[in-house]
């Protein structure tokens, strides 16, 4: 009886041995079949009280069974760590002759994008891009814009006052003064940048944005000329027609002025935030330059005359791209900017 209970532990552990996919499983195996408390074990506890004749067979046996074990478990981990580091060799392969990854290719921010489109549009018309410093005098803000001391652009709620009686530039209006001084009529120019006003920052409203501001100066200039530019830049940028209303305004630049407003793109004209629920987003303050901007930059009006116009470049992105916030824009996001 005991010979037959050996050959049955030994087929029963070799066929486990055989169906192990671990290298847990075979230890598992292992201690059952050889450990010290296993049934071989406790079968070469039993032979010494077996009849002197049957010991030795039994013995044989015991032995035999333990080495086909011995080595049917050694093959099967040899197996295994060969497929586990073949499976591990797989998983962490590397061509090491391949040149290494560069950095991440970035792209462009959208102000950037519509900004460069509107140069590309502006310069096939015939129109100069012109720069300026951001922190400015208070003439070129103001005085030379015919904007006097007690004008309201000059409250300190709008305006970031330096030191010194500096200030950042509430609008690029002061690149077209310095335009006009420095290059004379005629003039085709526009001063895309960034601008600063002490606001409250809301849905529509940042302390820092992007303007684009145009001028042209020449003689006989009209309305009818800055209607045309107007009608052209927002065909150009929309790539479809788009509802606009004109309707007067004051701007002491300009004379007469006017306000060009779009349709809200957000909402469809049916009233968001963007809007502050009006339907409308202000646009593009627009009109003819005035005789007394003209006067201080050493241009005579009576013989040149022009128009000039104020595009909010930040509103124009998010009429653009249907951006409901434009605190966006400036936040650094990556989620939002890896959109673009």
């Amino acid at each position: 009886m005991l010979d037959q209970s050996i050959q049955e532990l030994e087929s029963r552990s070799l066929a486990r041995i055989a169906s192990a996919a671990t290298l847990e499983e075979l230890e598992a195996v292992r201690v059952d079949a050889l450990g010290r408390k296993g049934p071989l074990a406790q079968a070469g506890k039993e032979m010494g009280k077996l009849p002197p004749e049957d010991r030795a067979r039994i013995g044989k046996l015991l032995n035999s069974a333990r080495q086909n074990l011995e080595q049917a478990l050694e093959s099967k981990k040899r197996g295994l760590d060969s497929g586990s580091l073949n499976a591990r060799l797989d998983a962490e392969w590397l061509d090491v002759t391949l040149p290494a990854p560069g950095p991440r290719r970035g792209h462009l921010h959208p102000i950037t994008r519509i900004q460069r489109e509107l140069e590309d549009l502006f310069a096939s018309l015939g129109f100069a891009t012109l720069d300026g410093p951001e922190v400015e005098t208070e003439y070129y803000n103001f005085d030379a814009l015919n904007i006097p001391a007690d004008h309201p652009a000059r409250d300190m709620q709008d305006t970031f006052w330096l030191d010194g009686g500096n200030l950042l530039r509430t609008h690029t209006s002061p690149v077209q003064v310095r335009g006009m001084e420095r290059l004379g009529p005629p003039l085709r120019m526009i001063a895309p940048g960034r601008v600063f006003r002490n606001e409250s920052v809301d849905a529509s409203h940042e302390h820092t944005f992007y303007q684009l501001e145009g001028m042209m100066i020449d003689r006989d200039v009209s309305v009818a000329h800055l209607l045309y530019f107007m009608k052209t830049l927002l065909a150009a940028i929309f790539h479809r027609e788009v509802t606009v209303r004109l309707r007067p305004g004051y701007f002491p630049f300009v004379e007469p002025g006017f306000e060009l407003d779009i349709q809200c793109l957000i909402c469809g004209g049916s009233g968001c935030p963007v809007c502050k629920q009006s339907g409308w987003v202000e646009l593009l303050p627009c009109g003819l330059v005035n005789p007394n901007v003209l006067r201080m930059s050493g241009i005579d009006p009576a013989e040149w005359n022009g128009f000039a116009f104020g595009l909010g470049l930040t509103r124009l992105v998010m009429m653009r791209y249907a951006i409901d916030d434009i605190r966006h824009l400036q936040g650094g996001d990556l989620r939002f900017l890896e959109q673009f």
